[in-house]
């Protein structure tokens, strides 16, 4: 494999794990769906562990505790072998309850995954969750209300700002 198709590989697959967290977070169950080979497995321990479709069917149950969630990728790496590939990917997935005693539920983890080319796109085969630390804390409604008065507010459905911008609000078309 040469150097130049290593690093396209890794920017799509790249792209692919980025997709997977604007999916959750902005509630876009069609994208979500369409990372996923047909055969993948997604394990999320003894919370779930099925094909795609199951996956994104218990998506909106569990996702509808939370008024917002922020999956934020830091660590990444990948191994690709031809049109095989693994990733670990270090994870800090964010869940704010809703009002009005509202809680913030913060995992640290990481996403164990692997990864097939098939007719030339990558999509997951195997998607696991590894639960490495995490912590619970109240809200203080007072300082949250004050600090978020002056920006736009985030939403986890589609009156968040980022659908506004056609290019992101069209990736679960594709």
């Amino acid at each position: 494999m040469t150097m130049d198709q290593s690093l396209l590989d890794q920017i799509a697959l790249r792209d692919l794990v980025m997709r997977y967290c604007r999916g959750c977070d902005r509630r876009d169950f069609a994208l979500v769906r369409s990372l996923y080979h047909d055969d993948a497995i997604d394990d999320h321990g003894s919370m779930f562990k099925g094909n795609p479709d199951d996956f994104v069917a218990w998506l909106p149950e569990v996702m509808a505790h939370w008024e917002l969630t922020i999956h934020s990728i830091m660590n990444s790496l990948f191994v690709v072998d031809g049109d095989l590939a693994e990733g670990e990917h270090h994870v800090r997935a964010y869940h704010r309850t809703h009002p009005p005693k509202r809680k913030e539920f913060i995992v640290y983890g990481r996403y164990l995954d692997r990864y097939e080319r098939r007719d030339g796109v990558w999509k997951f085969v195997y998607r696991s969750l590894v639960f490495d630390q995490g912590e619970v804390c109240e809200i203080d409604e007072e300082s949250f209300g004050r600090l978020a008065a002056d920006a736009a507010q985030g939403t986890a459905d589609r009156k968040d700002p980022s659908w506004t911008f056609p290019l992101l609000a069209g990736l679960g078309e594709n």
